[in-house]
């Protein structure tokens, strides 16, 4: 009985996360768009290299939520820990570029950067990476 409540609930678990790829890939196919867009903007003078940097970082930010949920499905259904890792330096540094804090806001943003780049150092050293 409870091997088959577990195996439904990791199916709408599995269905949930394919329709999240799904959108996430729509989302890179529209941010793809409009860094050809922005691109061409900045070609012409029309817009600043923050708003080229800013959607590229955002770009990156789908093609990591992307890969991390292909990884899910080739490791067994389990996420590894690095790609969070990874997402979060992400995610902050797009911040940081979006936001133009102050410079204590960007010490203490730099701050979370190395403690999560030292979390990933510790998770490669002890943990091992999941191939």
């Amino acid at each position: 009985m409870w091997i088959k409540f577990s195996k439904l609930l990791l199916t709408i678990k599995n269905i949930a996360l394919l329709g999240v790829g799904v959108a996430l890939c729509i989302a890179l196919v529209n941010s793809l768009i409009n860094l050809g867009v922005i691109t061409w903007a900045n070609i012409n003078g029309e817009s600043t290299y923050y708003n080229l940097i800013e959607e590229l970082i955002t770009f990156f930010l789908y093609f990591e939520f992307i890969a991390l949920i292909v990884k899910y499905f080739k490791n067994n259904f389990h996420f590894p820990l690095d790609f969070f890792l990874y997402i979060g330096i992400t995610a902050i540094v797009r911040s940081v570029i979006i936001a133009h804090d102050t410079a204590f806001d960007i010490l203490i943003w730099a701050i979370s950067i190395f403690v999560l780049v030292c979390s990933l150092v510790l998770v490669k050293k002890y943990i091992g990476h999941d191939e």
